[in-house]
């Protein structure tokens, strides 16, 4: 299962994207988004986010 992202928490700030090991988080409209194809469902963002707006 990926990891989902709450858009309308999401702040922006990009620290999952840096903390991605695969590269499967990037921005879109100035939110995180997961390409679920991509996630290896590590957890890594869900631990990052400042606001707790992933999920797994």
């Amino acid at each position: 299962m990926a990891a989902k992202v709450d858009r309308d928490t999401c702040v922006g700030c990009e620290s999952c994207v840096g903390v991605c090991p695969v590269s499967a988080i990037s921005m879109s409209d100035g939110k995180a988004l997961v390409d679920e194809s991509a996630c290896v469902d590590c957890g890594s963002c869900v631990s990052t986010c400042p606001v707790s707006a992933i999920s797994q």
